[in-house]
């Protein structure tokens, strides 16, 4: 019982630490990647109409459901849309985008806003309390069919760009090395990714025995503290069990008592007295007379 016991905790602590890992990434990882205000010859939606669209990326490494967040043209008024829920189309893969259409036709689906960028160029990005800002954008004029753009995505620095890139990444024409490409020239001959990996594997390890040894210590705790009292108790019931030599004594004198008072007392000096007859007077009838008795009288 014991054993399932530790068992169940250690995999609740490693489930845990999976846990917060895993939801370390979340709404927060949003961001307001690519938005554009003025669309003439662009992206066209499932409707056949040419809409403004902002596009919101998730930069984490797990799926981001945006449901229940909120955007906005206007920073006083951060509740103006919430995104339904329900819908699978909420559910933003890793490292993926989605857009919405600033067109104000909300009957359209989830991904239509119920405002537009014609005279506000604001957009903001709530989480789902209504308070906290995830992201926010103010837009410069912009001519037709351009966007207002980040580079890299999610992370870089807002630009103009006559590219533009719907529900995709904005890096598709960047010459920028890759993170691989600039860790692979510090690193050619791969010793600072094997010291990364063995602090990856030997780390983990390492805690989970301490873990362990822990858990050991204590249960070794317990058994001698069990140990010791089964022995105290032990020492305690032997001394109450224990005779002492009083009583033992006292017990030893009644029972010679006992044994001597069941027979009489009896001398044990032998006495020879000779008889004034010598005659044997087994068959002498005198002793079997009886005397005449004598009448006595008073003078």
């Amino acid at each position: 019982m014991r054993k399932n016991f530790y068992s169940i905790l250690v995999a609740t602590i490693l489930t845990f630490v999976c846990f917060s890992v895993s939801t370390a990434q979340s709404i927060s990882d949003l961001r307001i990647n690519e938005v554009m205000l003025e669309n003439t010859d662009n992206y066209v939606d499932q409707f056949g109409n040419r809409s403004v669209w902002i596009e919101i990326m998730n930069l984490g490494y797990n799926d981001v459901n945006i449901a229940n967040c909120y955007l906005t043209n206007d920073i006083n008024n951060p509740k103006m849309y919430r995104i339904p829920e329900g819908d699978p189309v909420t559910v933003i893969p890793k490292r993926y985008f989605m857009l919405f259409f600033a067109d104000g036709v909300t009957q359209h689906g989830t991904q239509h806003l119920n405002f537009t960028l014609e005279t506000k160029r604001f957009v903001a990005l709530f989480s789902s309390d209504g308070r906290t800002l995830i992201d926010s954008v103010t837009l410069p004029n912009l001519p037709p069919n351009t966007t207002y753009c980040r580079k890299p995505d999610g992370v870089g620095n807002w630009q103009v760009s006559e590219i533009t890139t719907p529900g995709a990444t904005n890096d598709i024409f960047d010459n920028t090395a890759t993170a691989n490409e600039t860790f692979a020239k510090l690193d050619p001959y791969g010793v600072i990714m094997t010291i990364i990996a063995m602090i990856a594997v030997f780390i983990p390890l390492w805690i989970l025995y301490r873990i362990f040894e822990f858990i050991g210590n204590v249960n070794q705790g317990k058994f001698k503290l069990r140990r010791k009292k089964g022995a105290k108790e032990d020492s305690i019931a032997d001394e109450e069990e224990q005779i002492s030599g009083e009583v033992i004594a006292a017990i030893s004198a009644a029972i010679h008592l006992f044994k001597e008072n069941q027979h009489d007392l009896e001398s044990e000096i032998i006495t020879i007295k000779r008889t004034s007859k010598m005659y044997s007077p087994w068959s002498s009838k005198i002793h079997n007379l009886t005397k005449t008795p004598e009448v006595r009288r008073n003078k």
